[in-house]
C-alpha cells in the first residue's frame, strides 16, 4: 500500500500543474486588458494609456507569459494568490473569510445526503417491488430531474414566504442553513439512493448471499454484508460529490444570499476580479484531484480484489 500511495501522489503532481496552467491561461485569453479592468473596477472610467501602462507594470503584465506563470505558481505555493482588484485585500484572505460558510453548508448537505440515502436505499432494496419501493423510485426520478435553482425557489416560497418558518436569505440564525442544505443535497440524494438500491439488489443474487442464507445467518447480518459489498460504487461517487458540494454551491449560495465562496466567485466574475477567479479555479481543481485520490486509496483498502491487482 505504501508504494501504491507514493505512486498515486507522484501522479497527482503533473495533474495539478496542468490545472494551474489551465487556470492561468483561461484568464489570459480574455480579449480585455487586465490592467484596464483593474483601473475600471476602481472607478477610473476613462483610463489613459499612461495609466494602463503603469498598472501593467504594477501587476507584472509587462513580463513574458511563462515568466508571469512561473511567478504566479511560486507565489501560489506560498499561499499568495495576489490582491483583489475590488477590495485591495489579499485573495487568500477573501477566500478564508468566505470558506467557513461554504464548508458549513456543504457539511450540512453531506449529512442529509448520507443519512437519507442510506436509509431510503437500504429500505428500497429490502422491499423491492413494493409500493414503498415504487414511491422511492418516483422520488429519485423527480429529484434528479428538477434543477437546484427551481427547488430552492420552491422551498423558499413555501417554507419562508407562506409558512414563515425560515429566513429567505443570509445567515441570520442557525436554522437559516436548512433550506440551502436541502436544496443542495436533493440531487445527490437521488443519485445515492439509486446506487445503493441497485447494488444491493444485484448483490442479492451473488453466491456469498446464498451462502450466508444457507448458513442460517440473521437477516440483519445479511443486510449488513450486502450493504458493505455495495459501497464500492457509492464511495467512488462520494469522492467526486464532496468537491462538487463545495464547488457546486454557486447557484444555491446566490439564491439564498449565502456568503460563501460560490457567491464570492460570482461577484468576482461580475466585477472582473481576475485574481479571485484564478484562485477559485485552481483551488477547486486541486480539491477534486485530492478527493479522488483519497477515494481511490479507500477503495483499495476496502476491496481485496483491488489490492491483488497492485
Amino acid at each position: 500500500m505504501k508504494g501504491y500511495i507514493v505512486k498515486r501522489l507522484i501522479a497527482v503532481i503533473p495533474i495539478i500543474f496542468g490545472i494551474s496552467f489551465l487556470a492561468f491561461i483561461l484568464i489570459n485569453l480574455r480579449s480585455s486588458d487586465p490592467a484596464e479592468i483593474a483601473l475600471r473596477v476602481n472607478q477610473v472610467n476613462s483610463p489613459t494609456d499612461e495609466m494602463i501602462e503603469e498598472m501593467r507594470r504594477e501587476l507584472g503584465l509587462d513580463k513574458p507569459f511563462l515568466a508571469r506563470y512561473g511567478e504566479w505558481i511560486a507565489d501560489s505555493l506560498r499561499g499568495d494568490f495576489g490582491m483583489s482588484y475590488v477590495s485591495h485585500q489579499p485573495v487568500l484572505n477573501e477566500i478564508a473569510i468566505a470558506l467557513p460558510a461554504t464548508l458549513s453548508l456543504a457539511a450540512a448537505a453531506l449529512f442529509i445526503i448520507l443519512s437519507v440515502s442510506i436509509i431510503l436505499g437500504v429500505l428500497s432494496s429490502i422491499f423491492e417491488g413494493s409500493v414503498f419501493d415504487k414511491f422511492i423510485r418516483a422520488f429519485v426520478f423527480i429529484g434528479a430531474a428538477m434543477p437546484s435553482f427551481w427547488i430552492g425557489i420552491l422551498l423558499m416560497w413555501f417554507f419562508s414566504v407562506n409558512l414563515g418558518w425560515f429566513d429567505t436569505s443570509g445567515m441570520e440564525r442557525p436554522s437559516s442553513i436548512i433550506l440551502p442544505a436541502v436544496t443542495l443535497s436533493l440531487a445527490f440524494v437521488s443519485t445515492y439512493v439509486r446506487l445503493i438500491r441497485n447494488n444491493m439488489i444485484k448483490n442479492k443474487n451473488e453466491n456469498f448471499t446464498f451462502y450466508a442464507q444457507v448458513r442460517g445467518l440473521k437477516g440483519s447480518t445479511i443486510i449488513r454484508k450486502l450493504f458493505k459489498n455495495s459501497l464500492h460504487t457509492s464511495l467512488t461517487a462520494l469522492g467526486m460529490s464532496i468537491p462538487k458540494l463545495i464547488a457546486g454551491t454557486v447557484i444555491v449560495e446566490n439564491i439564498f444570499a449565502w456568503p460563501g465562496i460560490g457567491r464570492l466567485c460570482v461577484t468576482a466574475i461580475f466585477n472582473s476580479d481576475l485574481p479571485i477567479i484564478q484562485a477559485y479555479i485552481l483551488l477547486m481543481g486541486i480539491l477534486f484531484v485530492f478527493c479522488n485520490l483519497v477515494v481511490d486509496i479507500m477503495n483499495t483498502l476496502l476491496d481485496p480484489r483491488l489490492r491483488k491487482e497492485m
